[in-house]
């Protein structure tokens, strides 16, 4: 039998060192990454129908109408919504065209940006979130039990997954 390759002693090094997934972790696993790949589409299209608005455009509408004075800074909502700033910047445009929202800088930093939900925006999202709502409930919540909703929101707190666990900007 030929000697091994140096590029072949290389994987076989590698590989002593991965850590295969188990069945049950596998499972596991498939499960986590099929919420976060197909769970967003399902949600995305009922916004769509009811209000024209994709789900990250939804979800930046929704979280500045929760924040104090319904202003949040840029990067905030950034991380908020997991955009990067060019996009969330592109959104904030169509947004100023439609009167949805404006952005000034922050009088306290102005290396900063603050992004300010209007009267017409906070409207949209309200007419939005309904929607949203029902699909939540039919996709997400209503499947599941009240312990496995407890057990969903211990797992996001587990891998620090919700917005509280986002690092400051």
């Amino acid at each position: 039998m030929p000697e091994p390759t140096q590029d072949e002693q290389v994987d076989a090094a590698a590989d002593a060192d991965v850590r295969w997934l188990s069945e049950s972790e596998k499972e596991a696993w498939t499960g986590a990454v099929s919420l976060m790949l197909l769970l967003p589409g399902r949600l995305e299209s009922a916004v769509q129908r009811a209000a024209g608005l994709t789900l990250f455009e939804y979800l930046t509408l929704s979280h500045m109408s929760e924040a104090e004075g319904r202003r949040l800074v840029m990067s905030e909502l950034a991380y908020l919504t997991n955009g990067a700033l060019p996009r969330l910047s592109n959104v904030m445009k169509r947004f100023e065209a439609r009167s949805w929202a404006h952005r000034y800088p922050d009088p306290d930093d102005r290396r900063r940006t603050i992004a300010a939900l209007t009267e017409e925006g906070f409207a949209k999202v309200v007419e939005a979130a309904p929607a949203h709502l029902r699909s939540v409930r039919e996709h997400v919540l209503d499947p599941l039990t009240a312990t496995d909703q407890r057990a969903l929101a211990r797992i996001a707190a587990k891998l620090r997954t919700r917005p509280e666990d986002f690092p400051a900007p």
